[in-house]
């Protein structure tokens, strides 16, 4: 998806407005967990954004998202953000998350969506870690008890068993 900063996006800075390229992130995932289960779908939740660099008036903001894993009846939906120097085809990257969309039937209750496979090394390695992500947002949200999150503890056990890393982390 591309959309082009006008004046009205930007702050007094001429830099696009971080709740405008929120919007503008949460169609793009949205149409990617759409075309995926073919429901509709609401925003569940949007974690781990990290805004990078800042994207200015008259560049394009390019988005890809992509859905890392299909749930019961919702989906993980990764999304990477950048911004386009419209003279030069130039491109900074700029900002990413991962976003959960639930999806719905008429009457708005969840419905069933179908599975994902993946099919290149990265895609497994996100869809695996997808469980991981979820387990940890319903943590967070008090819907899961840390002991009952078995892909979380059994990762989180094996970073603290891991050697430490050259720049002092683990795993």
């Amino acid at each position: 998806m591309n959309e082009l900063v006008l004046p009205n996006d930007t702050n007094t800075l001429g830099n696009l407005m971080g709740g405008r390229l929120l919007h503008f992130m949460d169609i793009c995932a949205a149409i990617a967990a759409q075309r995926h289960s073919h429901r509709t779908v609401v925003t569940a939740s949007v974690d781990s954004v990290d805004f990078r660099a800042a994207v200015r008036l008259g560049e394009v903001v390019v988005l890809e998202a992509t859905v890392t894993r299909a749930f019961t009846t919702s989906m993980e939906v990764w999304i990477e953000v950048w911004a386009e120097d419209n003279a030069t085809g130039e491109r900074r990257h700029c900002n990413r998350a991962y976003y959960t969309f639930v999806a719905v039937d008429q009457s708005g209750r969840p419905i069933p969506v179908p599975p994902l496979e993946p099919e290149t090394e990265a895609e497994r390695e996100r869809f695996e870690a997808a469980a991981r992500r979820r387990e940890l947002r319903l943590v967070l949200a008090g819907r899961l008890r840390l002991e009952d999150a078995a892909d979380l503890r059994q990762h989180l056990d094996a970073l603290a068993l891991a050697p430490p890393r050259e720049d002092g982390g683990r795993g």
